[in-house]
């Protein structure tokens, strides 16, 4: 795309930028189906004027803003080069980094072009990227440490980048197997109260982490590398007593450990093996007064060498929009109330 300077209009105060975006790419996958993705730039930037002629945009308004829509359409055009397309949620993620680094508020210098093209994994017709500038730290950590926590709510990544991780780790053969596990815990193990025999009850336990498996390899080619042990999902409690050595391993839902169990868990560490635990320390299920190992672990290994700690947040969530604004409103309501999950620490629900 070729741009003009930004001048001076005759309105005072005002600035004015035109772009040519060239032939090979259509005007469509620049502005969206229906001009869907133009709709969300002039709602983010509402007192600019933008125009389109053409393949030839031009915006108007306060300089810093056509500043910042003059550097969104240059992100948009170098992910457009790389042949993935647009879409409303990526320009909406491009634009609130751009406002991050325009105010000062970003810490880093990764512009939304990097972050929206690090392909991770591609599998059966898709790829598997991070869509946060947070999600892309995460799985930088994720290549630099031995030991990485990724910690946020639901919906932000964690599992789902972990694991095309491993997958990538062992199809480039970093490592020679990959091990998936969670703690067997709701409002404590009761795994005794349910039927059938003890796979049958540990199954819907470990049930998504089987899910993302099916998304990222060939499902057929699952069960033969179960079978080989090449790929192992089994619940925490499967792991005392081993050293796991050239492995890639996952811990999920970590914020159900308890103490004993996180340090048993991360005194597994083989050599040549990475560990990655990802958990939400907003949604503890052990009982009344266990404390989280997750929770107790950020004070006693942070700071130490190779192990990294990646918290996300509500921005980072890329499920429906919706999730992103529960997650802040439940936020926003115990810090108010001096409630967890909108409930008394101690399990009531808080009246009023």
């Amino acid at each position: 795309m070729t741009e003009t300077p930004t001048a001076q209009t005759p309105a005072q105060g005002k600035a004015r930028a035109q772009f040519t975006v060239p032939a090979q790419h259509p005007m469509v996958t620049v502005l969206g189906s229906g001009d869907s993705l133009l709709r969300v730039i002039e709602r983010a930037f509402p007192a600019a004027d933008i125009h389109v002629r053409g393949n030839e945009i031009s915006a108007t308004g306060d300089p810093r803003e056509v500043a910042l829509i003059q550097r969104l359409f240059d992100e948009m055009m170098l992910v457009l080069r790389t042949g993935q397309p647009m879409t409303e949620d990526a320009v909406e993620r491009s634009i609130a980094m751009l406002r991050a680094s325009e105010n000062g508020t970003s810490d880093g210098q990764e512009t939304p072009a990097e972050v929206l093209t690090q392909n991770i994994l591609s599998s059966r017709g898709r790829t598997i990227r991070p869509k946060t500038l947070n999600q892309k730290r995460y799985v930088d950590a994720i290549d630099k440490h031995t030991i990485v926590f990724g910690i946020g709510p639901a919906g932000t990544g964690k599992t789902y980048l972990a694991m095309a991780k491993a997958v990538q780790a062992l199809q480039s053969k970093q490592v020679n197997r990959i091990i998936l596990t969670r703690p067997a815990v709701e409002a404590g193990e009761r795994l005794g109260f349910l039927p059938g025999t003890l796979y049958e009850k540990i199954d819907p336990y470990l049930r998504p982490l089987y899910d993302a498996l099916h998304d990222m390899l060939d499902p057929d080619s699952i069960p033969r590398l179960m079978a080989a042990g090449t790929i192992e999902v089994a619940p925490l409690a499967y792991m005392r007593g081993r050293t796991l050595n050239d492995a890639f391993i996952i811990l999920d839902e970590a914020q159900n450990t308890s103490p004993e169990q996180m340090k048993m868990f991360l005194t597994r560490l083989g050599f040549d093996s990475k560990i990655v635990i990802t958990g939400d320390v907003t949604q503890v299920d052990l009982p009344n007064g266990t404390k989280s190992g997750l929770r107790q672990v950020q004070d006693i290994l942070e700071g130490v060498d190779d192990v990294h700690f990646s918290r996300l947040s509500s921005q980072d969530v890329v499920r429906h929009k919706l999730v992103g604004r529960i997650v802040d409103a439940y936020e926003k309501y115990d810090s108010q109330n001096g409630t967890e999950n909108g409930t008394h620490k101690g399990g009531r629900t808080k009246r009023k």
